[in-house]
């Protein structure tokens, strides 16, 4: 199962520098002029876990493999994108393919790398981007609202009226410059929803690229509004010195710096939760395994992770605890503390769960 975030911003304000420190690569152009980024880059980002090591060493696992979100380096954006300036219909176009959003504001100094705005504003940043998506959502929004009630004036009125109404709702939710994402839909209008692919109603995270020196000391937060936004801070300057570095030598130079999280490691995981995602645990000998499910899925689901198959043949799944398992002692004594539970279909799975699936062949 693969989830994407697309990482955007204006230009310059350290997106594909950030993008090339999170895959450890020099895939991103990170030149100072805007739109040195035309095409998107992609890049797949192990999500850091600390119970598979743990687990890994009860199982004796001779492998760990950890679950993986796909970052999309989106060229930079600015005011007018919604009207193509900038190229910005396209760059518009790859954010409608992402799951979620990582906007990027910058609040860095350097004389060096041009602002596109001639100005460090992280607030004003954020709030050119969000009138673009937002301007972009509202011409889809009103066009298929034309298309609509063009429609119901036909013998089939009746099955556009919830179409009708809720297209409206948005409409004036864009009007006046708040996101899709704040308004509460039921299951009929998530359908529509869907097909909309509005770009204001995928969820977001503020990514504040700050000064190495303001991330490693403690600094009152940037405010930043929106809807239904999560907020974080790096330093792309910071990760970009760190990927160059082995990772024994990263962590000698955090620890003597105070820092005890990586901003990227932050990303990551806010990312996850951003999506709503939860992680389920196998192990055994041959490997330990994180698996990536969305919040509330059940067992089936679950097992159709690892193997489409799994869906149709799952008939049971013992599970646990990754604490109990660890305290336990792995497999075959989890049994005798009376910590293994057999669940079934209905089960919904918990983030933290480890799992052994019984399936039919």
């Amino acid at each position: 199962m693969s989830f994407s975030i697309g990482i955007v911003g204006l230009p310059n304000v350290g997106k594909s520098t950030l993008f090339n420190a999170l895959t450890r690569s020099k895939q991103a152009d990170a030149a100072n002029y805007p739109f040195c980024t035309i095409d998107p880059n992609v890049g797949v980002v192990a999500v850091p876990d600390e119970r598979l090591a743990k687990l890994a060493e009860i199982s004796q696992s001779k492998k760990i493999i950890s679950t993986a979100i796909e970052f999309v380096d989106i060229a930079g954006l600015v005011k007018g994108a919604s009207e193509g300036e900038g190229l910005g219909n396209k760059f518009l176009s790859h954010i409608r393919e992402v799951d979620a959003i990582a906007q990027v504001v910058r609040a860095f100094s350097d004389g060096n790398v041009i602002h596109v705005n001639n100005k460090v504003d992280p607030k004003n940043d954020s709030e050119v981007i969000n009138l673009e998506l937002a301007l972009a959502d509202l011409q889809v929004v009103s066009k298929r609202l034309d298309t609509a009630k063009k429609t119901a004036r036909g013998v089939i009125a009746k099955d556009k009226e919830v179409e009708i109404e809720l297209l409206t709702r948005i409409k004036t939710q864009l009007e006046t410059g708040k996101p899709a994402r704040a308004l509460e839909y039921n299951d009929e209008e998530k359908i529509i929803l869907k097909e909309l692919q509005l770009l204001t109603a995928k969820p977001m995270l503020y990514v504040v690229n700050v000064d190495e020196a303001i991330f490693a000391s403690p600094h009152p937060t940037i405010p930043l509004s929106g809807e239904g936004a999560m907020v974080i801070e790096v330093s792309a300057k910071l990760e970009a010195e760190l990927a160059d570095l082995s990772v024994d030598e990263a962590k000698e130079y955090l620890k003597t710096a105070g820092i005890t999280e990586t901003g990227l490691d932050k990303l990551v995981v806010a990312s996850y939760k951003l999506l709503d995602l939860i992680t389920f645990l196998t192990s055994g000998e041959p490997e330990t395994r994180a698996w990536t499910v969305k919040n509330g899925a059940k067992a089936p689901e679950a097992a159709g992770v690892i193997h489409t198959d799994f869906v149709k043949g799952f008939i049971k799944a013992d599970v646990c605890n990754w604490h109990d398992f660890i305290n336990a002692g792995g497999w075959s004594k989890i049994k005798e503390t009376g910590k293994l539970r057999l669940e079934g279909k209905d089960y919904v799975v918990r983030d933290g769960d480890v799992v052994y699936f019984h399936v039919a062949t």
